[in-house]
């Protein structure tokens, strides 16, 4: 069993990282690789969403962009993956039915889903969380400015269930993607914040030159 693995093993899942990405930056890839690593995960793999269903009040990059951004993040990564599964399925992205897809496409190999602790919050709002629960395990990464879930959080909405939870220790890179797109509008340096190839990749396509702001902060979505 690997560090922060909390008596669940989950060597050998597929990790599943689902997000807006707009843009993915360094702290997404950080989370990651810790869950790969520490949690001996066979590979993780990034799925932006298509149609974000808590995003609706505010403008997104196109799913195209979002993809192609992702895409150079985690070149070079072999435990790294990208997939197009929520992109190219009509309708709102619900984590659900994301999970609902690989799972059958997947047969027997554990799924392993990525999450901020945030998101881990706000759970019991989500489309079917108990069924989220079934088909994938949690993998919750702690974030700066989000008060840590209480021990009993999740046993007492979902009874049965902590034993599906892994809280990884860190890390705890306090980065958010809003900022990132009002840095970008401004015209100021996104070096070390993003890859290169992703700075790049936005100077490129004069992406965030009018940016809304956004309140939302998970990395994940119901």
């Amino acid at each position: 069993m690997r560090e922060g693995a909390q008596g669940l093993d989950l060597r050998g899942a597929h990790g599943i990282f689902g997000g807006t990405f707009d843009p993915i930056h360094v702290a997404h890839l950080a989370v990651a690789e810790a869950a790969l690593d520490d949690l001996g995960l066979a590979s993780v793999t990034f799925i932006p969403a298509g149609e974000p269903p808590h995003k609706r009040d505010r403008p997104i990059s196109s799913a195209e962009h979002r993809f192609a951004m992702v895409q150079a993040a985690v070149a070079g990564n072999p435990g790294f993956r990208v997939s197009r599964t929520e992109m190219d399925r009509d309708g709102p992205s619900y984590t659900v039915d994301t999970l609902a897809g690989l799972a059958a496409a997947g047969g027997a190999v554990p799924l392993a889903l990525i999450l901020s602790m945030d998101s881990y919050l706000d759970l019991p709002n989500w489309r079917e969380p108990r069924r989220v629960l079934g088909l994938a395990a949690l993998v919750v990464t702690p974030r700066d400015g989000v008060a840590d879930a209480e021990p009993d959080f999740l046993e007492r909405r979902f009874p049965g269930t902590t034993a599906r939870v892994v809280m990884l220790r860190g890390p705890r890179l306090r980065l958010s993607a809003s900022e990132l797109r009002a840095r970008a509008a401004a015209g100021r340096s996104l070096r070390y914040l993003v890859p290169d190839a992703v700075s790049a990749y936005i100077s490129d396509h004069a992406l965030y030159r009018n940016p809304v702001p956004d309140q939302s902060r998970r990395m994940d979505r119901s």
